[in-house]
């Protein structure tokens, strides 16, 4: 009897939701399946059954959170794109001066690349091989430019207050620390080892801070 009453919660974790998890945690498990195996083999050839084996749960059952696999890729570019900028924004917000604003912003996009870590890689993959009626490639260009957006308006804080260098172009300067901000949320989802990418951050850092030369030693 003790037998079949495993068996049956066992199965029962198979059909939805684990014991003791909600609705929420399942949509979650559900969405972190879908960039995974998106990002693994594309758009087209990530089917519903390869998803809800990736969430350890029967196509049947995924189907009760979304009705279709438009509808739930879609889903889970939402997932990260209304959640990262926002989270840049109030980093930055929680700031007073333009260089501490780039410090947060850009500790807080490696922290929104640690709770996503297939982000890029889903990115990537929907931008080559998405329907055209989702907008997800147009979308992401979106939430890039509003990233962007943020960066310039930090660096025009950093204009009225005088602190960047003379003659610098706010236009100019804010390409240039977006595609460094670009740049390393590409080499994040090559996921090089832990030490390399911190390394990696730290020198962005010391970049933006005028520290990566000596000088002095250049003069």
């Amino acid at each position: 009897m003790a037998k079949s009453r495993k068996v049956a919660s066992t199965n029962s974790s198979l059909l939805g939701r684990p014991v003791g998890a909600n609705g929420e945690e399942t949509r979650k498990r559900i969405l972190d399946a879908t960039m995974r195996c998106v990002a693994e083999v594309g758009y087209s050839r990530a089917t519903i059954r390869e998803i809800a084996r990736a969430a350890q749960m029967t196509s049947g059952s995924l189907y009760h959170y979304f009705p279709n696999k438009s509808e739930l890729v879609k889903a889970a570019f939402d997932e990260v794109a209304s959640i990262a900028v926002p989270r840049l924004a109030l980093a930055a917000d929680q700031n007073v001066s333009t260089l501490e604003k780039l410090m947060a912003v850009l500790d807080e996009s490696v922290r929104v690349m640690q709770d996503y870590p297939l982000a890029v890689a889903f990115d990537r993959a929907i931008r080559a091989e998405s329907p055209q009626h989702l907008h997800l490639a147009e979308n992401s260009d979106t939430r890039f430019t509003a990233l962007r957006n943020l960066i310039r308006e930090i660096l025009e804080q950093g204009a009225r207050e005088k602190v960047l260098g003379p003659g610098v172009d706010v236009d100019g300067a804010a390409n240039a620390v977006y595609v460094l901000f670009r740049g390393l949320n590409e080499f994040a989802g090559m996921t090089p080892p832990p030490a390399e990418y911190r390394a990696t951050v730290a020198g962005l850092k010391d970049l933006l801070r005028g520290r990566l030369f000596d000088y002095g030693k250049l003069m």
